[in-house]
């Protein structure tokens, strides 16, 4: 539940949004156009003339720290480029017998509820903000200057914004202190944002604060007070009139790309329940029962998003044993049972987390999970280990398919499953998840060497 009260992201707002949005548009629609007739070509097509006008227009990407003149403006952005679209349908449809005045008059409707809407949301989040202190972040910045005292009064004069300014860290003229009591109180007010000035600290006191962020699963930002930073292709955002860096964009930050592949992972998954696991699963277990005693499913405490820990589900593959959580199979592991090698090798005993997708605590694609052990190891050896709870983890993954998969026998193995995984958090895409999927598929069948 804090969760969702404090979060990184706006939860269901903006898929919310776009339903409402559709169902005005559509209802509208249907009330001027189709009372006597099928609206069923008129619905799909503006649905998706919609949906790919709000993608490439940026329509729903306001935030809690988005003023209203600019919502304004996507408003009107947004109303010009609809009308377009009713207006080629009415012209490719014209014995529909639509005049240019309905469709002006339709235009026109559709916006009013669309912008009182749109509007009604954004001061109801700000009175939440204010009167329950609900969906705030908790922030520290760290330099002094002007700059940044101006951010921190942003923070503490604009309430409705949803930030709680925890500290400001002064480090000015000790360019060699550590950060190490900063860190701590990060970590022990459980601070949600890290707001840096690149002017105030040195170039390796700002390598340690991005690894920090990574490391501990902290939002870090810049204020570009460096002429230098300007150079680099980075995220840029303005709170009022400050402009603020992002360092790392991570494309499932947006709902609409979370909404995206949450609905590829729904029907993916039940598509594999209903017509593999549904025969296959009975057959298995037939097998499994016969070499060895124990249950069919095996169940082990994985980290997930955000760090979280659930249950992930496999085809039991070994012998119950109790270092089973605790340690991977290795080559020839002698608890590995003759059942057990084939559905390792085919990778059939990871089907059963397609229940886990279909829960939500999985993807179809993302990072491996790993065992709870093994996760707090890597955490505090490996540098960037973290980054990958920002995102689900996956069945299967672009590590996995890059040569990555199975045991990990040198730390080599977890440097490059890390490294992959990072590429793969900031450059999603669905047609990348397609690909990842079918290697996998063609891996599956071609047999992987380090499947054991």
């Amino acid at each position: 539940m804090s969760l969702f009260k404090q979060g990184r992201y706006s939860g269901y707002l903006r898929p919310i949004s776009y339903l409402i949005d559709l169902g005005i548009i559509n209802g509208l629609g249907i009330f001027y156009f189709f009372k006597n007739s099928d609206p069923i070509t008129f619905v799909v097509f503006m649905s998706l003339g919609w949906i790919i006008l709000s993608i490439f227009s940026k329509f729903y990407e306001v935030y809690r720290f988005t003023r209203e003149v600019n919502i304004v403006a996507l408003i009107f952005r947004q109303m010009a480029l609809f009308a377009l679209v009713v207006f080629a349908f009415v012209g490719y449809n014209h014995d529909m017998a639509i005049y240019p005045t309905d469709v002006v008059k339709y235009v026109l409707t559709a916006f009013f509820f669309i912008t009182t809407f749109k509007f009604a949301i954004y001061y109801l989040l700000q009175k939440y903000r204010v009167s329950f202190g609900g969906n705030y972040r908790r922030t520290v910045i760290i330099g002094a200057n002007k700059k940044t005292m101006a951010l921190e009064a942003f923070f503490n004069q604009n309430p409705e914004y949803g930030y709680i300014h925890m500290k400001t860290f002064n480090y000015k003229g000790k360019k060699e202190v550590g950060l190490d009591d900063c860190f701590e109180y990060i970590l022990n007010e459980n601070v949600d944002e890290i707001y840096c000035s690149i002017s105030e600290l040195s170039n390796s006191q700002i390598s340690e604060v991005s690894d920090f962020a990574d490391n501990n699963l902290k939002i870090l930002k810049f204020l570009p007070d460096n002429k230098e930073i300007y150079s680099k292709k980075l995220k840029y955002e303005y709170y009022d009139y400050l402009p603020i860096l992002s360092m790392r964009n991570i494309p499932l930050e947006d709902s609409i790309n979370l909404v995206i592949k949450r609905t590829f992972d729904i029907v993916f998954s039940s598509f594999v329940i209903i017509f593999i696991l549904s025969w296959l699963t009975p057959i298995i277990a037939i097998f499994i029962k016969l070499e060895s005693k124990g249950p069919v499913f095996f169940k082990q405490s994985r980290n997930g998003f955000n760090y979280k820990e659930f249950d992930c589900y496999k085809f039991r593959s070994m012998t119950p044993n109790p270092e089973a959580h605790l340690f991977q199979a290795t080559r020839n592991d002698q608890r590995v049972t003759r059942i057990g090698k084939f559905i390792r090798k085919t990778s059939i005993d990871e089907l059963p987390q397609f229940f886990n997708v279909l829960f939500g605590d999985m993807s179809v694609v993302g990072p491996r999970p790993h065992m709870v052990s093994h996760t707090n190891i890597y955490a505090k050896s490996i540098d960037k280990f973290m980054v990958r709870h920002f995102v689900k983890p996956g069945i299967t993954g672009l590590a996995q398919i890059s040569g990555y998969r199975g045991e990990i026998e040198t730390e080599k193995d977890i440097i490059g499953r890390v490294k992959y995984d990072i590429f793969y958090i900031e450059n999603w895409s669905l047609l990348l998840d397609l690909k990842i999927i079918i290697r996998t598929f063609a891996n599956a069948i071609r047999g992987d060497e380090k499947a054991y």
